[in-house]
C-alpha cells in the first residue's frame, strides 16, 4: 500500500482553540495553540493533567464529543484543513492515515475478539484488503512489535496476554495502514519500566522502518528526551515553550519549564541536601483562569502590572528560530542562577529494628482449570524466603516489576493474608498468623498504608474530615468528639491542607489533595510503619514532588518507618535509604541505596536501572532492553528465577543457573546478591548511569 508523498508539514495546527460547551457557560480547554510536525519527526506535548494535551489529540481526531467545538484557529493534515472535512472524508482519514494509540491498551481491544481478527480489520475496511492478504499482513505486524510466538498471539484472545503484549497489539493495530501519523496518548503509563522501555525502543525502530511521523503525548519529560526529536511544554490550554530537545532540556526560557524541572528526581538530587522544589500553589480550573499570565500566580519572577495584563503571545527566542516561549520576561530572567534550596534537612537518625521478615513465605493454591470446574490445583509462589529489617525513620523502597511479589508481600504484613511460612517480628511480637481482624487495635494503627490510586481510597459520600475522624475513632484516638476533631484539624496541618477542606467531599479534590487526605487518614492513629504501595505513580510531577517531601516531613518528626513499593527508579534513589529487588517472589538483591545503584549490581538491577528514561540531557546509559516477560509465578522457571531473561547467563560455566537457584551473597558490608557469577565477573561490571562532566 503506497501513501501518497508529501513534503510538507505532515500536521499543521495553526492558532487553535477548543472550548466545551456546557448549560452554565463554556469553557475553554486549549488557547491559541500552535504546533508543527514534520514528515518523520517525533514531536513530545508534555504538562500535567488537564493542561489540554489530550484535547490537541482528540482535535486532531476530529473528535470532542458532542460538547466540545473548535471556536478558532484550523488544524491541517497535509495540507487539507480537517475541520472542513465531511464525516465520509474523516473516517477515510483516521485508522488508516492517522491513528492514535491510548493510555489503557483493554479499551481498545475487543474483549470477545480473537486478536488476529481485530488486527485484519484495519486494511479489510481501509484498504479493500482481501482475507489471505490480511492475515499475512496482521503476521507480519505482530513479528514487527516483537512479540513471541505471533501465531498463536493471532489466535488468542486479549485477556490471554499481559499488559505489555496487549499494548503492543494495540501498537500493531495503529501500524496495519502504516498511517503519515501516529497520535500516542500516554501510551506507557501503566506498564512496568522494563516493558515501557521495550515499548519506546520499539516505537522509535517502527517509526523509522514506517517513515512514520509521531505526536507523543506524556507527563515523563525522560520518555520525551529518549524518543522526540522536537518538545512543546503545555500548561493550562496554552503552549507555553516550544523548541528541540536540546534548546527546552539545556536553555529553557519559561519558568514554569523550569520549575517542571526542579520538581523531578534527577541524579544528584538529594532528599536531605537537595530536596526536590515543588511548584507552589495549584493548577488553575478552567474557568478560573487568572488575568494575564496563565502561570502567573504560581511563578516565582511574576511581575505585577505586567504579567497580569491581557493575553501573552509566544515570542521567538532570539538566534533560534525554533524556539519559542510565552513569557515577558524571559530576556530578564538569569536562567543559569542555582535555586534558593528551601532548608537543608537533617538526616533524621535511624533507630532500633521496628519490623524483622524471616524466611517468609506466601503460596497460594489455585485450580489448575479454575473455569472448568476441574479439582488439581497448582501452587503459585508468590514470596519466596524473603528475609529482611527495616529501623525506626527508616526508609526501605521495595522495588520490581508487576507479579514479583510486592504487593503481596504488603498484603502479608497488613494482615490482609497470612503467611504460609516464616516470621514478621513488629516490636519484638510475631504477627504473621494473625490476621486484620483479630488483630489488636494498636497493631492495626501501627501498621497503616497509603493506596497507588487516591481516587478508589476515599469514601465519595463522605466529607474529607469525617473520613480522618472515622479512622481515629477507630484507632480509639480522643475521649471526646472535639478531641477528635481538634486531632483531625492537626492532621490536614500536617500534609498542609487548608481546614476548610474538612468539610469537602472528595470529588472536590484534585488528585494530589486526595493521595494527601490518604496520608493524613494513614498517619491518623501516629502508625509506627506505612507502607506505600507506588503513592505517587498515578499524581502529576510537580505535585509527586509535593507528595514526596511530605512524606519525608512527616517521617522526620514521627520517626516513622516507611516501606515504599515502587517501580520508579528515579524517586527510589532519591528518598530511600535502602532498596530491596525483588524479582519473581526472591529478594534478588538488598543494599543501601548507593550500594544497589553503583556496581556490581545483579544482572536484573542493571536491566531496571537501565530502563529508568531520565530527563537530562549529560546523562549517558548502558543499553540493557529485556527480552520477554516476567514468567508467572505458577510455573516459574527452574534454578536461577532470572535465568530466561539474564544477559550475563553465559558468563556463568555450566548449567548452574538453569538448575540450581543461587545463594544469597554478601558483597559488601550489607550488600546482598542472589547470583552465581563469579567475583571477578561482578568486578567487570560497569556503570549503567553515567553523566557527562560539565
Amino acid at each position: 500500500m503506497v501513501k501518497d508523498a508529501y513534503d510538507g508539514p505532515i500536521l499543521e495546527i495553526d492558532k487553535l482553540s477548543i472550548s466545551f460547551f456546557t448549560r452554565l457557560r463554556e469553557i475553554p480547554a486549549v488557547m491559541d495553540f500552535s504546533l508543527s510536525v514534520q514528515p518523520g519527526e517525533a514531536v513530545g506535548l508534555v504538562g500535567e493533567s488537564g493542561c489540554g494535551k489530550s484535547t490537541v489529540a482528540l482535535g486532531v481526531m476530529q473528535d470532542l464529543g458532542v460538547n466540545g467545538r473548535v471556536v478558532g484557529g484550523s488544524i491541517k493534515f497535509k495540507g487539507q484543513d480537517l475541520g472542513t472535512m465531511s464525516q465520509k472524508e474523516l473516517r477515510r482519514i483516521r485508522g488508516s492515515d492517522i491513528a492514535m494509540i491510548y493510555q489503557e491498551p483493554m479499551a481498545s481491544l475487543n474483549p470477545a475478539m480473537k486478536v488476529g481478527r481485530q488486527l485484519m480489520e484495519v486494511p479489510m475496511i481501509h484498504a479493500g484488503m482481501s482475507e489471505k492478504d490480511a492475515h499475512a499482513r496482521a503476521l507480519q505486524v505482530v513479528t514487527d512489535v516483537k512479540l513471541p510466538d505471533p501465531k498463536r498471539i493471532l489466535d488468542a484472545y486479549p485477556h490471554q496476554l499481559s499488559g505489555g503484549q496487549q499494548q503492543r497489539i494495540v501498537i500493531a493495530m495503529a501500524l496495519m495502514s502504516e498511517p503519515s501519523l501516529l497520535i500516542l496518548d500516554e501510551p506507557t503509563t501503566a506498564l512496568d519500566v522494563t516493558v515501557e522501555a521495550a515499548v519506546v525502543e520499539l516505537v522509535k525502530d517502527l517509526g523509522k522502518k514506517y517513515g512514520t511521523s509521531m505526536l507523543f503525548i506524556s507527563h515523563n519529560l525522560g520518555l520525551v528526551l529518549e524518543t522526540c526529536d522536537r518538545i512543546c511544554v503545555m500548561y493550562s490550554g496554552e503552549a507555553v515553550e516550544r523548541g528541540s530537545i536540546e534548546d527546552v532540556f539545556d536553555e529553557m526560557q519559561h519558568p514554569y519549564t523550569q520549575a517542571l524541572f526542579r520538581s523531578i528526581p534527577l541524579p544528584g538530587a538529594d532528599k536531605n541536601t537537595r530536596p526536590l522544589i515543588a511548584i507552589p500553589g495549584n493548577f488553575p480550573l478552567p474557568h478560573e483562569r487568572p488575568p494575564g499570565c496563565n502561570f502567573g500566580p504560581r511563578c516565582d519572577y511574576f511581575e505585577a502590572g505586567r504579567c497580569d495584563q491581557g493575553d501573552i503571545p509566544m515570542f521567538p527566542v532570539p538566534g533560534d528560530d525554533v524556539h519559542n516561549t510565552r513569557c515577558l520576561r524571559f530576556q530578564e530572567i538569569d536562567w543559569q542562577a542555582q535555586p534558593v534550596l528551601a532548608e537543608v534537612k537533617e538526616k533524621g537518625e535511624v533507630g532500633k529494628v521496628v519490623l524483622r521478615m524471616d524466611n517468609l513465605k506466601k503460596y497460594y493454591e489455585v485450580a489448575a482449570n479454575a473455569l472448568f470446574g476441574g479439582v488439581a490445583t497448582k501452587v503459585v509462589k508468590a514470596n519466596e524466603t524473603l528475609s529482611f529489617e527495616a529501623r525506626e525513620s527508616e526508609t526501605l523502597a521495595i522495588v520490581g516489576e508487576s507479579g514479583c511479589g510486592k504487593s503481596t508481600f504488603a498484603k502479608v504484613l497488613m494482615g490482609l493474608e497470612t503467611a504460609t511460612e516464616g516470621t514478621i517480628t513488629l516490636d519484638g511480637h510475631d504477627i504473621q498468623d494473625i490476621p486484620i481482624e483479630k488483630r489488636d487495635t494498636q497493631t492495626v494503627a501501627d501498621v497503616q498504608m497509603v493506596f497507588q490510586n487516591p481516587f478508589d481510597t476515599l469514601n465519595p459520600s463522605m466529607t474529607v474530615g469525617r473520613q480522618i475522624i472515622r479512622a481515629l475513632e477507630i484507632f480509639k484516638i480522643g475521649k471526646t468528639a472535639a478531641d477528635r476533631r481538634q486531632r483531625m484539624l492537626e492532621l490536614l496541618d500536617l500534609v498542609k491542607l487548608p481546614r476548610e477542606f474538612a468539610d469537602r467531599m472528595p470529588r472536590q479534590l484534585s488528585g494530589g489533595q486526595k493521595q494527601r487526605v490518604g496520608i493524613a487518614r494513614a498517619f491518623a492513629g501516629d502508625a509506627r510503619i506505612v507502607v506505600a504501595d507506588e503513592p505517587v505513580s498515578a499524581l502529576d510531577v510537580s505535585v509527586q514532588a509535593a507528595v514526596t517531601d511530605l512524606l519525608m516531613e512527616i517521617q522526620r518528626e514521627q520517626k516513622t518507618t516507611l516501606l515504599f513499593i515502587s517501580h520508579d527508579l528515579s524517586i527510589v534513589r532519591y528518598l530511600a535509604d535502602r532498596v530491596m529487588v525483588m524479582y519473581l517472589g526472591h529478594v534478588v538483591e538488598l543494599g543501601t541505596t548507593a550500594q544497589v545503584f553503583a556496581p556490581p549490581y545483579h544482572p536484573y538491577t542493571e536491566a531496571l536501572l537501565s530502563a529508568v528514561p531520565i530527563a537530562d540531557t549529560k546523562v549517558k546509559k548502558k543499553h540493557i532492553v529485556l527480552e520477554g516477560e516476567i514468567p508467572s509465578a505458577m510455573n516459574p522457571p527452574s534454578g536461577c528465577p532470572f535465568q530466561t531473561r539474564c544477559g550475563w547467563k553465559a558468563q556463568v560455566p555450566g548449567n548452574l543457573c538453569e538448575t540450581e537457584v543461587p545463594p544469597l551473597r554478601e558483597l559488601a558490608s550489607g550488600h546482598q546478591v542472589k547470583c552465581h557469577l563469579s567475583a571477578d565477573k561482578f568486578a567487570e561490571m560497569e556503570p549503567v548511569i553515567q553523566i557527562a562532566a560539565e
